[in-house]
């Protein structure tokens, strides 16, 4: 499967932004999706995950609350929306997907380009 990520960008601390990544391939509806982020000199982290059909969506606990993880079948997409956005949320944020629930959380098999959010204090 092929992921391209859009619609970072710049906002104002409190803020927020929808970040969606579109995939390729017949078997989309079949993986679980997620979003992981990396800043500069740190390893890239877990952000969020939805499993193949929509039903458990998982999150980390920095976020939890915040942003919410959605998915859409039909178009092949997933979403995220980020509200109450931090500085501490500034980084290039990256699609995932993998066959594995656990997998798309730790080590997923898959990644989109990465798409660069900057949130200003």
């Amino acid at each position: 499967v092929q992921l391209q990520a859009s619609g970072g960008g710049l906002v104002q601390a409190g803020g927020s932004l929808r970040l969606s990544c579109a995939a390729s391939g017949r078997t989309f509806s079949s993986y679980n999706l997620g979003w992981f982020r990396q800043t500069p000199g740190k390893e890239r982290e877990f952000v969020a995950a939805i499993s193949w059909s929509g039903s458990s969506t998982y999150y980390a606990g920095s976020v939890k609350g915040r942003f919410t993880i959605s998915r859409d079948n039909a178009k092949n997409t997933v979403s995220l929306q980020m509200n109450s956005l931090k500085p501490e949320d500034t980084a290039v944020y990256y699609c995932v997907a993998d066959s594995n629930i656990v997998a798309v959380r730790t080590k997923p098999d898959y990644w989109g380009q990465g798409t660069l959010v900057t949130v200003s204090s």
